[in-house]
């Protein structure tokens, strides 16, 4: 809705406004939106260029391209344009409200306006505006940033992708948030996890999970050794995550289900096998013989006898390269074509795997290899059509 108003809120003092009125504005731009802002940032400035506005950020649907085009853009209160690219920096084309300023050449290509040391000025400008309004925010009553956290993480993640300055700025607000609905800065995190989840090469080892639900059993075994999860959901997480890594100092990011949990944060002691090598020898072939070769690479490896005896994980790097690829660059080229590649890794100390070898018919010993992998499948959700088909009346078969 394009405003008439003569005196808009956005020509007014900031001191002059209370939240109704912001409120008010924001029904009077958009009267068709009966859902309310999550909070509002009023810029004023008249050095070294002259620019006032009001933006505001909404709550996120799940369509994000239908959100852009919906900031304003006025030449003293001359309506200009509602399509900002190239003046507002991107991360920030989700917002609403209006931005007014004089010095923002018009009827130039966009390639001019990201050149032009004004327009430059405006968007670093409106950035360091809006971290340090998440920075008051965060301080003032970090509750009520933590309940809306879910709404605005995704403008907040892409700005610490795609903005420098945004991205220092964010260690004073950004959160990451646990499986259990806990919040920690960076720097909380690293002192909570630090005694328990530093490995033997001293690195610091963050785990998180993707989906709750899906990756529940290894989320439970972290658990089980004291380990934070990180709930870590959003679809740009793994470009957040490259990026993490490459400007802190000794920590690397490992989803649970990358591997077996000693294998994520490895640690000096090593355990012992119950089986022999010369057994390990003679049971990896008879269950390769049964596991897809394509798809599964079979490693026989001695954990607990309390986990299970078969779990499948996906290599952190391969599946990390492919989400890249897949969300719009990153990774290297191609990766995204390939096929999915999983580990089958086999606990050498569980009883099952023990009676497995010490079976010698080999009917049954089939049977017993094809139910443990069904459920370590199951557990991933990757038991599907006629595999989960066999797999219901291979159980049957078995409690009658």
């Amino acid at each position: 809705n394009i405003v008439n108003n003569p005196n808009p809120a956005w020509t007014k003092n900031p001191t002059d406004l209370k939240e109704e009125d912001y409120a008010e504005f924001y029904r009077e731009l958009y009267p068709m939106q009966f859902e309310e802002p999550l909070f509002n940032i009023h810029l004023n400035v008249d050095y070294p260029f002259n620019l006032t506005g009001i933006l505001y950020f909404p709550k996120l649907t799940k369509n994000i391209d239908q959100m852009k085009d919906k900031i304003q853009l006025y030449q003293n209160q001359v309506f200009v344009t509602d399509n900002v690219e190239g003046i507002v920096p991107d991360f920030l084309q989700m917002l609403r409200g209006v931005i007014d300023s004089p010095d923002i050449p018009l009827n130039v290509s966009r390639s001019y306006l990201q050149s032009d040391a004004a327009v430059k000025k405006i968007a670093s400008y409106i950035t360091r505006k809006v971290a340090d309004k998440l920075i008051s925010l965060f301080k003032n009553d970090r509750k009520a940033f933590e309940e809306k956290w879910n709404d605005i993480k995704i403008i907040i993640e892409y700005g610490m992708l795609s903005e420098d300055k945004f991205f220092e700025k964010s260690d004073k607000f950004a959160l990451y948030p646990t499986v259990d609905g806990t919040y920690f800065t960076f720097e909380e995190l690293q002192e909570k996890i630090k005694p328990l989840q530093t490995d033997k090469d001293n690195n610091l080892v963050i785990l998180y999970a993707s989906n709750e639900k899906a990756q529940h059993s290894y989320i439970d075994a972290a658990k089980e050794k004291g380990y934070e999860v990180l709930l870590l959901d959003s679809p740009i997480v793994s470009h957040l995550i490259q990026k993490l890594e490459g400007s802190k100092e000794n920590i690397h990011f490992a989803r649970v289900d990358a591997d077996q949990i000693d294998n994520l944060i490895k640690k000096d002691e090593a355990k012992i096998s119950k089986l022999s090598d010369k057994e390990i020898e003679e049971l990896k072939p008879i269950i390769e013989e049964i596991i897809p070769k394509k798809t599964y690479s079979v490693q026989l490896e001695a954990m607990d006898s309390s986990a299970n005896p078969f779990i499948i994980t996906q290599p952190e790097f391969m599946r990390r390269m492919k989400e890249m690829q897949a969300t719009g660059g990153g990774g290297f080229m191609g990766m995204g074509n390939f096929p999915d590649m999983y580990n089958l890794v086999v606990n050498t100390n569980n009883e099952l795997v023990g009676k497995i070898l010490a079976t010698k018919t080999k009917k049954k010993q089939e049977a017993l290899i094809k139910q443990a992998f069904d459920l370590a499948k199951l557990s991933q959700n990757l038991l599907h059509g006629e595999d989960l088909t066999n797999f219901i009346k291979r159980s049957f078969e078995l409690i009658k």
